[in-house]
């Protein structure tokens, strides 16, 4: 095929790094190596029985069929139910649209209301697919530099200072990959006040937000019903090779996005549809809140312990199961640190590269989402390899 047929909005997205490291690692390990993965974002956890079992009554049912593009009725209810016990919230059924995993939730938030050369404000750092979202359909993602006094996310000055008369809103991220730390409910409402005071849209990617730690429980659709939301059934609910999400929009909003998902996708996948009704009885919640103690326990162990090999955590962690690490006095390239940890003690971290341009060779993401066990072994090659260095 001639490369001048491809779209010029494809100059606008990068590659995603994280995956080409999984692919140099699953290169040394077909080479025989021993490599601990604490790279992508997916729990060692799946899902647990009830959902297996639901997803196995759905198929010998022959619950197999096409769905609603907006998905099945009674995984909308039993999603609003649980924002009603979790949060306390009264979200309508009719507002939540089930979607093909939170990428496609993102995909259909976008398409509903980016157009040509829209801007729309997030920090850097932020999950690198945030903004090639934006970039897909022509809008620019302005990303905002932000440190460890703001926990690395937006602040309501930062959106005052940014706002121009090309921006049309704000992505966010609470809690946020890559850093694991959220943004404090009371400079959040500050947030979604001035966005909806300029007339633009609020979205908040919430997919984290049932691994949040030591913190009341908080969702961004407390603060109005403007407040769009994305989540997701992969990380709090364990199921991210089942492919499903979901998003929280206002009412005017649900046939713009229906008609674009029966487009897109038809449907979200029916069986995993079946299955994650079953996420939210009494003892699969029981399940997901041992492991959230669990990712917890992983989390007070790895933030000393990486400390003490002379990694800085400028900023403690209080949700997903990430760990945004200053590396600096270890080395002055993440990339190449990155390299040396995966290839020297086959350990693979992700270098900041992937998350903006803001520091980015100077921090490296961990990922905590893997056994004890392996996180001090991981631990243990490092202290060796920084002591023969």
């Amino acid at each position: 095929m001639n490369l001048k047929n491809v779209a010029s909005r494809l100059d606008n997205i990068a590659p995603f790094h994280v995956m080409e490291i999984a692919k140099m690692a699953a290169e040394l390990e077909r080479q025989g190596r021993d490599i601990i993965h604490m790279s992508i974002g997916e729990p060692d956890f799946t899902a647990p029985p009830a959902v297996i079992a639901a997803a196995t009554r759905a198929m010998a049912d022959g619950n197999m069929r096409y769905t609603s593009a907006t998905g099945i009725p009674a995984l909308r209810e039993a999603i609003s139910a649980h924002y009603q016990k979790v949060y306390g919230l009264k979200i309508a059924p009719s507002r939540i649209i089930v979607t093909a995993g939170a990428s496609g939730a993102l995909l259909l938030a976008c398409a509903a209301l980016i157009e040509k050369g829209a801007e729309v404000l997030m920090p850097d750092p932020s999950y690198p697919c945030n903004r090639h979202f934006v970039a897909a359909f022509d809008g620019a993602a302005k990303m905002i530099a932000s440190g460890p006094d703001d926990r690395f996310q937006l602040s309501n000055d930062m959106v005052i200072a940014n706002w121009t008369e090309a921006t049309r809103g704000v992505l966010l991220a609470s809690p946020s990959n890559p850093t694991g730390t959220s943004i404090a409910p009371e400079e959040l409402r500050k947030i979604v006040a001035t966005v909806r005071e300029k007339g633009g849209f609020t979205i908040v990617d919430e997919i984290y937000q049932g691994l949040s730690y030591g913190t009341a429980p908080f969702s961004a659709l407390s603060l109005g019903d403007d407040v769009i939301v994305i989540n997701s059934f992969s990380k709090y609910f364990s199921m991210t090779g089942w492919r499903l999400g979901w998003l929280v929009v206002p009412d005017a909003l649900v046939p713009q996005i229906e008609k674009l998902a029966q487009n897109l996708f038809i449907c979200p996948s029916t069986i995993s549809q079946y299955a994650a009704v079953a996420c939210f009885d009494p003892e699969s919640i029981r399940i997901y809140e041992e492991r959230k103690a669990e990712f917890k326990r992983r989390r007070d162990y790895i933030v000393p312990a990486i400390c003490e090999l002379g990694f800085k955590v400028p900023v403690m962690p209080d949700g997903a199961f990430y760990v945004y690490a200053d590396c600096s006095a270890l080395s002055d390239d993440a990339d190449r640190l990155t390299v040396a940890m995966m290839n020297e003690a086959g350990v693979v971290l992700v270098p900041g590269l992937d998350f903006g341009v803001h520091t980015a060779r100077q921090y490296v993401r961990l990922s905590y989402a893997t056994s004890m066990e392996k996180l001090q072994e991981a631990v243990g090659r490092l202290a060796r390899l920084f002591s023969n260095r």
